[in-house]
């Protein structure tokens, strides 16, 4: 496979995964980095890293738009719920030290 057609298949999939993130606003960040140890913040913080990778400065809030699909107010009103005991102390037991958010 030659590099552009990588590069568009992986910009295909990171596109769908966009989508589906956006779709799935039934699933909470808080469950995201639970189980997966990433959320939507983080992908929006490593899309506004890669963009600076490549000589674009954008800002948090418009990475974020990017991948919530509006801004993140916005979102939480409309889809975030309180996290309960359980999900903040599943979060809270978890060892986080050097992980992959950065």
């Amino acid at each position: 496979m030659d590099k552009q057609k990588r590069l568009e298949i992986e910009a295909a999939s990171w596109r769908k995964l966009v989508s589906h993130f956006q779709k799935r606003t039934d699933v909470q960040n808080i469950d995201l980095m639970n189980m997966a140890g990433f959320c939507r913040n983080c992908f929006s913080k490593w899309y506004m890293g890669a963009a600076k990778e490549h000589g674009e400065e954008i800002s948090y809030d418009e990475a974020r738009k990017v991948i919530y699909g509006m801004s993140y107010n916005e979102w939480k009103d409309r889809h975030q719920s309180k996290a309960t005991e359980k999900q903040l102390s599943q979060f809270n037991s978890i060892e986080w030290g050097k992980d992959t958010t950065e």
